[in-house]
């Protein structure tokens, strides 16, 4: 992928470190649109920080999967006057499980029941009084790895030990409830002021997971008023603006469980046809606006 040049002046810049499905939907979007784009790769980005940039005034799609990386060059790049989509304050949040869940909580979004320990016997002494089966998670993490579903006290035990000799990001013990819900969940996708469409993701069989890798499928969700209602309220809670909402359905409703900041929208356009790269391309030229 290069550059494409439309002479408008308004040159957005798609911000990555591994060109996904979706990089390239963006691109070919903003190319259909007459749009000047601009990719560029994360791991070649230098900045001086100070001064005059290129980057002053300049709408930056954020798209890295790793999440240091984003939250350090998304820090760097508003301190020298870029607009990024998604703010700083977006990244730091949606990309720790602990962080969003917090924020989630204090807005008064239903999630799932949660816990936190900072140490291995504290965090056995947590699970004791929280209950089996619980859900191990890591606070910084995506694609469901290093999630794990313990299901008694041997099993926490086992899994908790192991995680003492890792890296120091995981001894903080984060747990949720097991929700008992359908086999699949909900993935959303906000953009903006509304909920642009949504999806089931399916288990796969044999798992608990709802991993399209994992061997699930999808479906068209409807957008309805409680779904719009919860997503939005999240996307709120966060500070986002274009975001992936994934839910629960729960005995009592809809809870959300995640807020994702680079969201993947693949399975999103496939299942439900919605042009998702073109309004997302669309709201990041608005912010030229304002």
């Amino acid at each position: 992928m290069g550059t494409v040049s439309a002479g408008d002046g308004n040159t957005l810049a798609i911000l990555y470190d591994t060109i996904r499905w979706e990089e390239k939907a963006l691109y070919e979007a903003a190319r259909k649109k007459g749009v000047s784009v601009e990719n560029v790769d994360i791991k070649a980005l230098r900045l001086r920080l100070g001064g005059q940039s290129d980057f002053k005034d300049r709408v930056v799609l954020q798209r890295s999967v790793s999440y240091f990386k984003s939250l350090h060059a998304t820090a760097a790049l508003e301190g020298l006057g870029a607009k990024v989509i998604n703010p700083l304050k977006v990244a730091g949040i949606t990309g720790n499980k602990l962080f969003a869940h917090m924020e989630l909580e204090k807005a008064g979004v239903r999630t799932p029941k949660a816990i936190a320990a900072f140490s291995e016997e504290a965090a056995i002494q947590a699970l004791d009084e929280f209950g089996y089966p619980a859900v191990i998670k890591p606070t910084v993490g995506s694609w469901g790895r290093m999630i794990g579903l313990l299901r008694d006290r041997d099993a926490a035990r086992a899994v908790i030990e192991d995680r003492e000799h890792m890296f120091p990001l995981y001894h903080i013990y984060y747990f949720e409830e097991f929700v008992k819900r359908p086999p699949r969940d909900i993935r959303a996708i906000v953009v903006g002021d509304r909920v642009v469409a949504a999806i089931y993701r399916y288990s796969g069989d044999g798992e608990w997971k709802t991993n399209m890798a994992l061997g699930g499928r999808a479906e068209v969700c409807p957008v309805t008023e409680e779904l719009s209602d919860i997503c939005m309220k999240a996307t709120r809670a966060v500070g986002g603006q274009i975001v992936g909402v994934d839910l629960m359905e729960g005995d009592d409703g809809l809870m959300v469980h995640e807020v994702n900041n680079t969201t993947e929208f693949k399975n999103t356009v496939r299942v439900t046809g919605v042009d998702i790269p073109g309004l997302m391309i669309d709201y990041a030229l608005s912010l030229y606006k304002r």
